[in-house]
C-alpha cells in the first residue's frame, strides 16, 4: 500500500499536534519605516513554537560560508538529543554583525529560556530579514515576554506565528497532516516563509558538501510521534534533500536558511527507532572491504561476501517497520509542499515549473543539468514572455559542468504531472511542432520542463520560477530612499 494513503490533511499546522502551542508579537524588530516591508504596516514580527515535553530535535541549516549568528547557535543545539522551543523574528537577519551578533542571538536563548522556565540549550533561534543590521535587543526581549504570555494551541495562533515569520512573503504557508501507527493517531505540521534569496542547499551541520547551492527561507516543523533523535535527524535530511533543496527562485543562497523539527512522542506510538546494529554492520564491512592493503583472493572473497550479508541485513531492518515509510513519506510530503509553496509565492513570479532531468550520466550531472537550466537569467525570462525558446534551454545546459552530448538530447513540455509531453527537440534538433503549439504550454501559469540526456539512468527534479520585471524593480534599490532597500 503506497504510504501516501494513510494520511490526510487536517487544520491547524504547527498546533495541529499534541503538546504544541504558538504566539506572535509585534515588536517593532525593522522599525517601521525602513526597508521592504514596510507598506505591510504593523506587521507581528517575533514568534514563539513551544512544546509541552522535551522533544527530538533536528535541523537543516545553509551552508553557505558567511552565515547568520542564530544559524550557528542553532546548530549547535539541534546537534543535541532534545530541545523544547523556537524563538524567531523577521525584520532583522542578524546576519554579518560580529561578536555582538553572536552574543544577541545567545541571548534570545537564554531570554526564551528564562520565560518558559526551560534551559537555554533548550532553545533554537531563527532570524530574517535586513542583512548588516544590529538586533533591537530590547525590543526583543519585550517581545519575547510578551509572546511567552500569550502561548495558545488555537490555529489562530499558528496561523499568526505562519505570519509572523514572513519578510517579502505575500501569503502564509503552512500545512499539517494526520496519520495512524497502529492503534495511535500521529500528526506533523509546518509552517515556512521565503520568496526571495531562495536556492536552498542545506545541510545538518551547515557545512559542505551538500547537493546543490542556497529573502531566506525558514521552515519549522512539528509532530507529537514518538520518533528516536537521530532516526529523526535522518529522516529529516532525507525530507530536505527532495524538497526544499530541490527548489530555486533566484540562484542565491541565504545566510539564514534553516529547517526545525521538533517531535515530542505525545502520540503515544511504538517509538521509530534507526537501525543503528545494522548500520554499524554495514559501515565495518565497508571499511574493510574498501581498504586498500593487499589481501589474497580467498580473503577478498570473504569480504565480500561479509559486504553483501551486511547490505542484506540492512535492507531487513530498514524493511521491518512499515510506520518508519509511513512517517518518511508523511514528512516528505509536509516539506515537498511548503517547497513548492515558496517557489509559487516567489518575488514576481508569474509562473512555476517542475524540471524533470532524465538520463544523466551520473546524479551530480542530471542535477548540474537542471540548475543550470532553472537559474538561467535568459531562461527564466522566456519563461515570463511565455516563449518556450529551447535554445536557451540546450546553451544552459552546454555550459554546466555535466557531460552533455547535444546529438542526443530531446526536450519536451507538458501539462503539470502531464502523460503526454510535447518535444520541441529530438536528437538535438528542432521538431516539426511549431512555436504556437509550444507556446500554448509554457504560457500556462504551471507546466512541467522534460530533458532528456539519454547518456545514463540518472535522474533529477528541479521546482522554479521565471524572472520578471517585477522581481527587478522589488530588488533593485534606491539609496535616496530607505524604504526600498531589501536585506
Amino acid at each position: 500500500m503506497n504510504p501516501r494513503t494513510h494520511f490526510k490533511q487536517i487544520p491547524g499546522s504547527i498546533c495541529a499536534p499534541r503538546g504544541f502551542k504558538a504566539a506572535a508579537v509585534f515588536c517593532d524588530i525593522k522599525r517601521l519605516g525602513t526597508g521592504k516591508g514596510s507598506e505591510k504596516g504593523r506587521k507581528d514580527d517575533l514568534a514563539l513554537i513551544v512544546s509541552d515535553e522535551p522533544a527530538a530535535v533536528a535541523g537543516m541549516f545553509t551552508t553557505n560560508q558567511v552565515c547568520a549568528a542564530p544559524v550557528k547557535v542553532s546548530a549547535r543545539h539541534a546537534a543535541k538529543k532534545f530541545a523544547r522551543a523556537i524563538v524567531v523574528n523577521s525584520g532583522n537577519a542578524n546576519a554579518c554583525t560580529g561578536v555582538r551578533g553572536m552574543a544577541d542571538a545567545e541571548k534570545m536563548t537564554e531570554l526564551a529560556g528564562q520565560s518558559l522556565g526551560i534551559e537555554a540549550r533548550e532553545v533554537l533561534v531563527c532570524s530574517t530579514g535586513r542583512i548588516g543590521v544590529q538586533m533591537p535587543m530590547a525590543n526583543v526581549a519585550c517581545g519575547i515576554a510578551d509572546a511567552a504570555a500569550r502561548l495558545s494551541r488555537s490555529r489562530l495562533s499558528a496561523r499568526q506565528a505562519s505570519e509572523a515569520i514572513m519578510t517579502s512573503d505575500t501569503r502564509r504557508k503552512e500545512i499539517a497532516v494526520e496519520f495512524g501507527m497502529g492503534d495511535a493517531r500521529v500528526r506533523l505540521g509546518g509552517i515556512c516563509k521565503g520568496a526571495g534569496m531562495i536556492q536552498p542547499g542545506m545541510s545538518s551541520t551547515g557545512k559542505r558538501p551538500a547537493a546543490g547551492l542556497h529573502a531566506t527561507m525558514l521552515a519549522f516543523l512539528t509532530t507529537d510521534a514518538a520518533v528516536d533523535p537521530d532516526f529523526l535527524k535522518e529522516a529529516l535530511e532525507k525530507a530536505v534533500r527532495q524538497s526544499f533543496n530541490r527548489i530555486t527562485v533566484d540562484g542565491d543562497m541565504s545566510t539564514n536558511d534553516t529547517v526545525l523539527i521538533l517531535a515530542n512522542g505525545m502520540a503515544e506510538n511504538s517509538p521509530l527507532a534507526r537501525a543503528s546494529f545494522g548500520r554499524a554492520r554495514l559501515r565495518r564491512a565497508e571499511q574493510v572491504f574498501c581498504s586498500r592493503r593487499p589481501v589474497g583472493d580467498a580473503t577478498r572473497a570473504m569480504e565480500r561476501d561479509s559486504l553483501r550479508a551486511a547490505k542484506r541485513l540492512q535492507e531487513k531492518l530498514d524493511g521491518v517497520s512499515p510506520y518508519q515509510k509511513i512517517f518518511q513519506s508523511a514528512l516528505n510530503f509536509v516539506t515537498l509542499e511548503l517547497a513548492k509553496m515558496i517557489v509559487r509565492d516567489g518575488e514576481g513570479v508569474t509562473r512555476f515549473i517542475t524540471l524533470h532531468v532524465h538520463g544523466g550520466r551520473s546524479a551530480a550531472d542530471a542535477e548540474a543539468v537542471a540548475r543550470a537550466v532553472a537559474n538561467s537569467t535568459l531562461v527564466k525570462t522566456s519563461w515570463f514572455g511565455g516563449d518556450p525558446n529551447w535554445g536557451r534551454i540546450l546553451c544552459a545546459m552546454g555550459y554546466s559542468s555535466a557531460h552533455v552530448d547535444d546529438a542526443k538530447v530531446d526536450v519536451g513540455y507538458s501539462r503539470p504531472k502531464g502523460s503526454r509531453i510535447t518535444f520541441g527537440v529530438r536528437c538535438g534538433q528542432p521538431t516539426r511542432v511549431g512555436l504556437q503549439t509550444l507556446g500554448a504550454i509554457v504560457s500556462q501559469p504551471e507546466f512541467d520542463l522534460h530533458i532528456f540526456l539519454n547518456a545514463g539512468r540518472h535522474d533529477c527534479v528541479l521546482y522554479t520560477s521565471d524572472l520578471t520585471e517585477e522581481y527587478v524593480e522589488f530588488n533593485k534599490g534606491n539609496l535616496s530612499d530607505p524604504k526600498s532597500l531589501g536585506g
